[in-house]
């Protein structure tokens, strides 16, 4: 914008400098500093080059009103007065540039593009660091559950603990007191319909969403860990008394629990690491990773402490005799409930989930070798519980042990009988083959036995639960359609008699 009261050189400035072509554009003129200030405020120049002798309101008084409202608009004085005391009272105002008439039009252009680049160079450091930020602030959560995943695994020194704590505005205090737990969805029993495993991802993300929701954000950041758990890192509040943080704690978890019931209709369980101080925290962590793992031990939907106790030492006694009798039982079909006594019988006896674990191992070891030693393969066997042999720690509750060693149980056993058939169907086809190829000679019950090397006794009971009928009435049936057939074929009675022995 241009102000100036000489017409003549208000419109030489506007005209005659080829402002265009630098990028600059002239929105306004006005001729006197009460019109010029009317203007400003509706047209919003970002550069006011102006006179000091001005009619109704002189130069420097419009400078200093219009930087007190708009204190990012550049000014540039043009002026007749060499007098310093102006100079000195303009540059104090806020002035960009003071130029003496008769500035020619060059220099005048100079200065205006010096200013507007001026303009340009701080707007874009403006609108960078104002979009740095922005992306900085969307990106800060995500940041910060890196950090804190990180920190779980100890990665970090003390010194470069501090440093993020400060770089991210955790706001976690040093001298505070801490306490970790970790929550998951308990494993899917056997009669859930609305979900499968493949779920389990899923519904560990609407657990996450969940305990963010329930925990106030003053009190408990939460964010997923690795291996996909909910960690909830509880913080002491300013004043807070020794031994009100645990009470807290588990007072917010009993409630996450009950919500995540309510909305999921599934269970989940909680376990829950020491109270300790900032450094310690990861200790806190793999603290409540150990006591969630006793839910094979204490069952589902439960918050479990860590509780810090030597367990004995003794060895696991295993039932020496158990193989054997698994194997009998499978042959018998009564599999499933020796299986069940003897889980029973072993979560009984062990007091932690290692012993849990090393009763799991020897039954996983049981399993390998009955299969194996029928020459099967594994997975063929196994289905989909194969995926547990190759890591037993997917197998995290005793309900959920159980209803794995009743599904291996069951497929053995079923592949056991689908074998058995199969043997079956093929002996009983080259017996069918056998009868038609010695219709004509003396053909019994025992004679083939002794050719297909198999007993007579079993060969007839599989014969009839196969067939349907009895070994003599097959072989009888089979003669009367041959000797039909030779007959209709023109054959003497005495040559189908020859022929069907």
């Amino acid at each position: 914008m241009i102000v100036e009261d000489e017409i003549r050189i208000l419109n030489s400035l506007a005209n005659n400098i080829p402002w265009e072509r630098h990028g600059i554009e002239v929105i306004a003129l006005a001729e006197n500093g009460r019109e010029a200030l009317d203007i400003a405020g509706r047209r919003m120049p970002d550069i006011l080059l102006l006179d000091i002798e001005m009619p109704e309101m002189d130069g420097l008084t419009l400078a200093a009103t219009l930087l007190e409202r708009e204190p990012q608009t550049r000014i540039i004085i043009l002026s007749g007065h060499e007098d310093f005391q102006y100079a000195q009272r303009a540059i104090g105002l806020g002035v960009s540039k003071y130029l003496l008439k008769p500035a020619g039009e060059e220099e005048i252009l100079h200065t205006v593009v010096e200013v507007a680049e001026d303009i340009r160079r701080e707007l874009s450091e403006k609108h960078s660091l104002s979009e740095l930020h922005r992306m900085w602030q969307s990106r800060l959560p995500q940041l910060q559950e890196d950090f804190l995943r990180s920190w779980l695994t100890n990665r970090y020194a003390e010194w470069e603990l501090h440093k993020h704590v400060r770089e991210l505005n955790m706001e976690l205090q040093v001298g505070g007191s801490y306490a970790v737990a970790v929550c998951e969805i308990d494993p899917l029993s056997e009669s859930e319909s609305r979900f499968s495993p493949a779920d389990i991802p899923l519904l560990q993300f609407s657990l996450d969403r969940i305990a963010k929701e329930c925990m106030p954000s003053e009190e408990c950041r939460v964010f997923g860990d690795a291996n996909g758990s909910t960690v909830l890192l509880f913080a002491s509040q300013s004043g807070e008394p020794e031994g009100d943080l645990s009470k807290r704690m588990n007072g917010r978890i009993t409630r996450l629990l009950s919500v995540v019931k309510e909305c999921l209709k599934l269970t989940a369980s909680v376990g829950i690491g020491t109270v300790c101080g900032l450094k310690d925290v990861p200790g806190s962590y793999q603290q409540a990773c150990r006591a969630l793992q006793e839910r094979a031990i204490y069952g589902h939907e439960i918050a479990i402490p860590y509780l810090e106790v030597r367990q004995s030492e003794r060895p696991v006694e295993f039932d020496t005799a158990f193989e054997r009798q698994l194997e009998m039982a499978l042959y018998t079909g009564d599999a499933s409930e020796l299986m069940d006594r003897y889980v029973e019988s072993a979560f009984a006896e062990a007091d932690s989930s290692e012993l849990a674990y090393e009763h799991l191992l020897f039954l996983s070891g049981v399993f390998i070798r009955i299969i194996q030693s029928q020459g099967w393969a594994l997975k063929k066997v196994l289905g989909h519980d194969y995926s547990y042999f190759l890591s037993l720690e997917g197998l995290v509750s005793r309900s959920q042990i159980m209803e794995w060693a009743r599904r291996v149980t069951g497929h053995i056993g079923a592949y056991l009988e689908q074998e058995r058939r199969s043997s079956s169907h093929q002996l009983i086809k080259r017996i069918l083959a056998t009868v038609d190829q010695m219709l004509a000679e003396d053909l019994s019950l025992h004679s083939l036995a002794e050719r297909l090397y198999v007993n007579s006794s079993y060969l007839s009971r599989l014969f009839k639960k196969e067939t349907g009928e009895s070994f003599s009435g097959y072989v009888l049936s089979r003669r009367m359609e041959r000797a039909k057939e030779l007959l209709l074929g023109d054959a003497k009675v005495y040559d189908a008699a020859s022929a069907v022995g």
